[in-house]
């Protein structure tokens, strides 16, 4: 008798592990990972490298039997022009991009080129920095994920718009707002039920309930507590996030896609790798 394949196969974003690309997919793939997402490599954010870098990243990938999944870009983490004042409340990571506003347009045909190069299917945006005023920035999100869409729709793409905290789109709530309002078929979510947790939801049942299911295209884990919008990051399963519940939902419904470790946690030793092989082992055990 062989046993049950896992509900789930398992991902990350490689620098959670290691900035080095080949420690980092070494330990991924004993960790039992099957995908990964690029954000930050060879010191520099992914949208930063030069094609023979890009060529050597899916090399090393694919050599510990790694799929690249998505491209974990920062397209739209930026101030939005003559927009409300940003929120200071959220903490802003930028991963070693500086983009601005006035460099999307490139930023988005690079990031299509990264896709096409590496074979990802997904590439994850965001919704401008959080003002005081989400609301107010509505109608220009949607227009800007509108034309992403469209673009993504000639490359055969997703584009995965990310629920974050310090981003106008933060909730579940906000991330069906935006669906219902632009109906395109490469508009996708990458769901992070922490990251709707810091921005004040409970993220399941009541966030992921709100988001229609056939919609969410990746699933980001990780765990924390929060305080007055502060997280404190906790190892994966530990935290306030009901990770058993949203795992069994995501099955019930069918979800397609994969789950991708986010670590964010510094672990017991302030030890990135030890911190995400401890949670990359905490998430195989839950997706079994």
């Amino acid at each position: 008798m062989g046993s049950m394949p896992d509900r789930f196969p398992i991902a990350a974003i490689t620098d959670e592990f290691s900035p080095d690309l080949e420690i980092a997919a070494r330990s991924m793939a004993e960790a039992g990972m099957t995908g990964a997402e690029l954000r930050m490599l060879l010191g520099k954010n992914v949208m930063d490298l030069a094609d023979d870098e890009i060529e050597r990243a899916v090399a090393i990938a694919r050599g510990h039997g790694l799929e690249i999944l998505s491209i974990a870009s920062p397209l739209l983490k930026c101030v939005l022009p003559e927009a409300p004042e940003v929120d200071q409340r959220f903490q802003q990571d930028i991963f070693a991009a500086k983009h601005t506003f006035a460099d999307q347009p490139r930023l988005a045909a690079r990031a299509f080129e990264i896709a096409a190069r590496t074979g990802a299917r997904i590439v994850r945006v965001f919704s401008y920095w959080r003002t005081v005023e989400p609301e107010a920035c509505f109608d220009r999100i949607v227009e800007a994920l509108g034309g992403l869409a469209h673009q993504a729709a000639g490359h055969g793409v997703t584009i995965g718009i990310e629920n974050e905290h310090a981003c106008n789109i933060g909730t579940g709530e906000e991330t069906a707002r935006l669906l219902a309002a632009l109906d395109h078929p490469n508009l996708k979510v990458v769901w992070d039920p922490a990251n709707a947790l810091v921005a004040g939801e409970n993220p399941f049942p009541e966030g992921y309930g709100r988001i229609p299911a056939g919609r969410i295209a990746h699933v980001h884990a990780k765990d924390c507590r929060v305080e007055n919008h502060k997280a404190t990051w906790l190892e994966l399963g530990t935290g306030a996030v009901d990770w058993t519940g949203q795992i069994e939902a995501l099955t019930r419904d069918r979800y397609p896609g994969w789950i991708s470790l986010e670590t964010h946690w510094q672990g017991p030793n302030g030890n990135k790798l030890e911190a995400s092989t401890i949670c990359g082992r905490n998430l195989k055990k839950m997706v079994a």
